[in-house]
């Protein structure tokens, strides 16, 4: 077995790999569920999403506090335990109660990730870092690859939106089974790590906050990838919509992987091959719907924000494990979940108001954040001297 894949890196990956083998259904089903089903308006979809990511803010902050304090292990098994109840959106009969269902679960996940985040990063070290975390997201956006697979197959063979909704609760159990065999390291340990920690003499408090800034103004741009779905649904099939979310993942698992994988200068490459390829990703789908330029340039669209997004998802814990010391990387994370749900609350609203008027200026309006958002992670590259 090689050197970074220790007993609890193997267990919290599939763990991520289960719920996310479950959840990704319900996301990518949920903008076809509300707007073609229950014939809500694009908007208030929007709003939902943004409901659900802004109020994740506090719960993801709060969660990594909680699991700082009360021990990481417990914290992202009880978040996960209720992460099932997005699973009952489904059988819902208006798209109020839907949401309301889908957002409880959202906060759960939410208020786990930071934990979970946290006791993965316990693991890494200088030489392994980036690899575990590449394997953690190649792992955790795998499971999302399985659960668009399954949805395809499940469609095909014509089962109800409703009942395969329902049926994402198993994997999601399945993933809080896994978190109870994780073998946290004891209280003292914790403690004797507090007295001594202390992150890189090199970086400074401001590299934390810029990472942070960046990543909130990142997620004003980085709206929920229904819109997308959405955009090719209605411009070809559902079915070939609910396809492009598989796309997505798949290159966000592959490159994630990548790019976690080698010894590359994180900062340049957050804002280059995350931030910024969004940007071009998003405006790439943008004019594929202005000038109807087909399904083939749509679905290269979506794999470039995929790319961006395994890049982003695999280098920003990252940074934040190098920035904070062991004793508070749940605070970190969850700063860093907090951060970006703030701004994709009020993204997901703005997507959705400039949606309902042409798709073009949300696709316009992203991509101006994203490529803003990647300029300004630059600026604390400075304090990395030794991996800019």
């Amino acid at each position: 077995m090689n050197k970074f894949l220790n007993r609890n890196v193997l267990l919290i990956s599939f763990s991520a790999f289960f719920s996310d083998m479950g959840y990704q259904a319900v996301l990518a089903v949920l903008p076809v569920l509300l707007v073609i089903q229950f014939k809500a308006p694009v908007y208030v979809y929007g709003i939902i999403m943004g409901i659900s990511y802004g109020l994740g803010s506090f719960f993801g902050y709060l969660g990594g506090r909680l699991s700082d304090i009360y021990g990481r292990k417990k914290i992202a098994i009880i978040g996960n335990a209720f992460i099932p109840f997005l699973s009952l959106s489904g059988v819902s009969s208006n798209f109020i109660q839907s949401s309301a269902l889908f957002t409880t679960g959202w906060l759960s996940r939410n208020f786990r990730s930071p934990a979970r985040k946290a006791l993965i990063s316990d693991e890494t070290n200088d030489s392994t870092r980036g690899r575990i975390f590449g394997f953690l997201n190649a792992l955790d956006v795998g499971g999302g690859v399985a659960s668009i697979t399954i949805l395809l197959i499940l469609l095909h063979f014509s089962v109800k939106l409703s009942e395969i909704i329902l049926l994402t609760a198993v994997p999601i159990f399945v993933a809080t089974i896994l978190l109870i065999f994780i073998k946290e390291k004891p209280r003292r340990v914790e403690e004797q790590i507090r007295k001594n920690d202390t992150p890189r003499a090199k970086i400074k408090h401001s590299t934390y906050n810029g990472v942070l800034l960046a990543t909130g103004l990142y997620g004003f741009s980085y709206y929920s990838l229904g819109f997308p779905i959405l955009t090719i649904a209605k411009a070809q099939t559902d079915a070939l919509g609910f396809a492009s979310y598989l796309f997505f993942l798949l290159a966000s698992a592959l490159f994630g992987y990548v790019v976690g994988s080698r010894r590359i200068k994180l900062i340049p490459s957050l804002a280059f091959m995350g931030y910024i390829l969004s940007g071009i990703g998003t405006i790439v789908l943008g004019l594929a719907y202005l000038y109807n330029l087909g399904v083939i340039v749509m679905f290269l669209a979506v794999v470039l924000m995929g790319m961006a997004i395994g890049t982003i998802s695999t280098l920003e814990p990252n940074l934040i494990s190098i920035v904070k010391p062991k004793s508070e990387q749940g605070r970190g994370m969850g700063a860093l979940t907090a951060s970006r749900s703030a701004g994709l609350f009020f993204g997901n609203i703005a997507m959705g108001a400039l949606y309902y008027f042409d798709p073009f200026y949300s696709y316009l309006y992203a991509t101006i954040l994203s490529i803003i958002a990647g300029l300004i992670i630059m600026v604390p590259s400075r304090d990395f001297k030794d991996l800019i």
